[in-house]
């Protein structure tokens, strides 16, 4: 597959910059009311600290139909307002351009990319369009790694609030930890900073059209990033504030996207994860401190009742997934969703940690039915939410983060089992290869069909 040529418009003006040393890419669709703040904080981080340095700001928008491109092009900073130790050399170019492809985040960084790799940056560094936390170090901190230690991948690391992430908390994180070894407590933030080495290597890879153009791109970044050897670390970056959801809301699409990705790159890096026995910490830059965080509620009836109704409604498409004794638990635990039972419902560690890498493994023995399956998860996600919520109501931050390191471990103890359950998919396989059995989709439920 070879690359997509930038439009002639945006390579025009690429052209006439010749080149630059560092660049802030902005993916954004429809952030008017936040990417304003966003682009000022880039510019004021630039100015503050890499003065000496030509830096640009590209906003690769997803064809909003607010003012958000505007709003970029606008964006001014009174510099009489920092502490400058020195006048900046270049002044800072900001440039807002639509992406071309698939509707996503991936795609937007994709055209961020091309267009640092054309400006020969040293440095990128790529940052959310709803963020209201991003202060000018937020800037320094993900690009100085990259620039004067020689780190390709910088992945940020912030206090969020305990129902904020849970993606990243419940599946991502700890998933990610126990297949490639290292601790990147946040592989899915958003805000990273990377080399022109990985930036490169990034470009030339072949999977740009999966879901890799969506949702998926953070966790396909820190994934290539870990399993091909690059130089990782991470910043504290302080509070992340922004458009946060309720992790009962439907973020489906998001799961799905991620979740999928995870799952993908399984198969082409196995060699790296099946012999990777344990993690390590990862370097941390930055000064950790305390910090405030807005609330976030969760609609826990919600979350329980679509557990319970998909406990009647999927039991054939979890069973592609999941061993008997893994659905026996499930049917034992949609019997406790009542409301009577709702502020003791509780799933295991290790029950989730079953369903997880089963799942993971049907995947890569079920490409047929593979959307299916991960539309089959989502309940099962928010059956896990909501014992974490039930679980962590009265726990402040450091006993919530415990509870995620056991969870953590885990993975990491249990993944013998998904070895196991990995060989023998594959033993099943090959076997089939001669008289393989009809691969047929699977008839898909009235609650799994995509509106």
């Amino acid at each position: 597959m070879t690359q997509p040529f930038l439009m002639p418009e945006i390579a025009k003006e690429i052209h006439s910059l010749s080149r630059a040393d560092i660049v802030i890419g902005i993916p954004s669709y429809n952030n008017a009311r936040t990417i304003g703040h966003v682009v000022r904080a880039a510019q004021a981080g630039l100015n503050k600290y890499y003065s000496q340095y030509k830096g640009i700001i590209i906003n690769s928008d997803g064809g909003s139909t607010d003012r958000t491109r505007e709003e970029v092009l606008s964006a001014q900073l009174d510099d009489s307002s920092l502490w400058m130790l020195s006048t900046p050399l270049h002044p800072v170019h900001k440039l807002s351009f639509p992406y071309h492809g698939i509707p996503g985040k991936g795609s937007a960084f994709r055209m961020i990319f091309q267009i640092a790799g054309q400006l020969q940056a040293k440095a990128c560094a790529v940052v959310d369009s709803d963020l209201r936390s991003i202060t000018p170090e937020w800037i320094d901190l993900l690009i100085r790694p990259v620039l004067h230690a020689h780190y390709d991948f910088v992945a940020p690391y912030y206090h969020r609030h305990k129902y904020d992430g849970t993606i990243t908390n419940s599946i991502v994180y700890p998933l990610t930890r126990a297949l490639y070894g290292l601790q990147v407590r946040q592989p899915i933030g958003g805000d990273f900073g990377l080399s022109s080495r990985l930036i490169n290597r990034y470009l030339a890879r072949q999977d740009w059209e999966t879901d890799v153009a969506r949702y998926g791109i953070d966790i396909w970044m820190t994934s290539v990033a870990i399993a091909e050897g690059y130089r990782v670390c991470q910043s504290f970056l302080g509070a992340k504030l922004h458009d946060a959801k309720d992790p009962g809301a439907d973020l489906s699409a998001m799961l799905q996207q991620v979740v999928g990705s995870v799952f993908y790159l399984m198969s082409e890096y196995y060699p790296q994860w099946s012999r990777c026995n344990q993690s390590q910490p990862v370097d941390l830059f930055g000064f950790c401190y305390d910090v405030g965080l807005d609330p976030i509620d969760v609609n826990l009836d919600r979350l329980l009742r679509t557990f319970q109704q998909a406990c009647a409604d999927l039991g054939e498409v979890w069973a592609l997934s999941l061993c008997e004794e893994t659905l026996r638990m499930l049917r034992t635990l949609g019997g406790q969703c009542s409301a009577a039972d709702r502020d003791s419902f509780h799933m295991e560690d290790s029950l989730w940690v079953r369903i997880i890498y089963e799942f993971a493994t049907a995947y890569q023995q079920q490409p047929v039915n593979r959307n299916i399956l991960l539309r089959s998860l989502t309940p099962l996600y928010l059956a896990r939410v909501a014992s974490f919520v039930v679980e962590t109501r009265s726990l402040y931050a450091p006993q919530v983060e415990e509870k995620i390191e056991n969870l953590c471990k885990e993975f990491e103890n249990q993944k013998g089992y998904l070895l196991d359950l990995w060989n023998a998919r594959q033993c099943r396989k090959q076997d089939q290869a001669g008289h393989p059995l009809p691969q047929d989709r699977l008839p898909v439920p009235d609650s799994l069909k995509e509106a």
